[in-house]
């Protein structure tokens, strides 16, 4: 935890600044930008790779009305079959490594991947220890 904390105070607030304008303006202009891409709804399946489940609780509040994300045209679907994007929570073991294989396989071309918080991207704070035991695919090559 220290280290943690000492790279924080080292390295400061990184967060972009927050966006101008009306929002109201931005929520049409991404549900806008939705629909020329994808000319639907933005499907994304969600895989859990063994997170803490902080990810998953900021991903469900999401769906309260104040975010309301499928009113942008942004919506989780349970199949992979159906889905657009994967959205990946976790730092990836070994053992979550052939099934996020085979759930990327499932989804239909052209395919969006995700990798959602620190632990996804890098391992973060069960980096090291996963590290140690050899069981983190921080890249898990899909072909």
């Amino acid at each position: 935890m220290w280290n943690v904390l000492r790279q924080i105070f080292r390295v400061g607030l990184v967060s972009q600044p927050a966006p101008t304008g009306d929002p109201s303006m931005l929520e049409a202009d991404l549900h806008a930008d939705i629909q020329r891409v994808f000319g639907r709804a933005l499907c994304i399946r969600h895989v859990d790779a063994g997170s803490c489940n902080a990810c998953e609780l900021e991903l469900h509040a999401l769906g309260n009305p104040y975010y309301n994300l499928e009113g942008l045209g942004i919506r989780f679907v349970a199949s992979p079959r159906h889905a657009d994007a994967l959205l990946v929570t976790g730092p990836v073991t070994r053992n979550m490594a052939e099934a996020l294989r085979r759930t990327h396989a499932a989804m239909p071309d052209p395919k969006l991947v995700i990798a959602l918080g620190d632990c996804a991207a890098c391992g973060g704070v069960f980096g090291e220890s996963y590290a140690s035991l050899g069981r983190v695919s921080s890249v898990i090559p899909v072909d």
